[in-house]
């Protein structure tokens, strides 16, 4: 039937997404997005236009996939520490996780800025101020006062996000909970 795709959007989404945050937008190729697909050039710009529309459609599908969670381990927990510890799980978890990439796909998209083109840029920054943005209110709700809000949604995404650096550095569980557990200690004092 003319019209109709041939193939999983989804999967081939998927199968996008991971290949950028394996390898980084600037070394995927339009070729290398093809074989992790199964799609053909033609068939990857017909459906998703050129690399900055599917590198963006992947983007947003890491942030929305994430942010959920990171929104339901927020909202899972009462006190400002065990909401806080629940975000952490969040991406140690993904870290953890063997079928997936080390490192985050928004993380190694904003180190990558001189790279990207201004939309791309601006929408990798976004995703960013988001993570702080859903911290703050969570804090808030939890009863931290805004001043401390403000500076520890600052801290703990600046931290969640060192957590995806070191991962790729190499950095095991033990290290990764250890620095988790310095900031969940900071904002207990606090």
């Amino acid at each position: 039937m003319a019209g109709k795709k041939q193939f999983d959007v989804d999967a081939a989404l998927e199968a996008a997404m991971i290949q950028f945050w394996q390898a980084g937008y600037a070394e995927t190729s339009v070729d290398d997005l093809s074989r992790a697909t199964g799609l053909n050039r033609s068939s990857l710009y017909s459906s998703f236009g050129d690399k900055d529309s599917l590198f963006l459609n992947c983007l947003d599908r890491y942030v929305t996939r994430y942010g959920e969670k990171y929104d339901a381990a927020l909202a899972g927990a009462d006190q400002p520490v065990a909401a806080v510890r629940a975000f952490f799980e969040v991406a140690l978890k993904r870290i953890a996780d063997p079928g997936l990439p080390d490192g985050c796909l928004v993380v190694q998209s904003v180190l990558a800025t001189p790279v990207l083109s201004p939309r791309v840029a601006q929408r990798a920054q976004e995703a960013v101020g988001s993570q702080r943005t859903r911290l703050r209110t969570a804090l808030k709700a939890g009863g931290v006062s805004d001043s401390v809000a403000g500076t520890f949604s600052v801290h703990i995404a600046a931290v969640n996000q060192s957590l995806a650096v070191m991962s790729r550095a190499g950095a095991g569980p033990q290290q990764l909970h250890a620095i988790v557990d310095v900031t969940l200690d900071a904002l207990a004092r606090a």
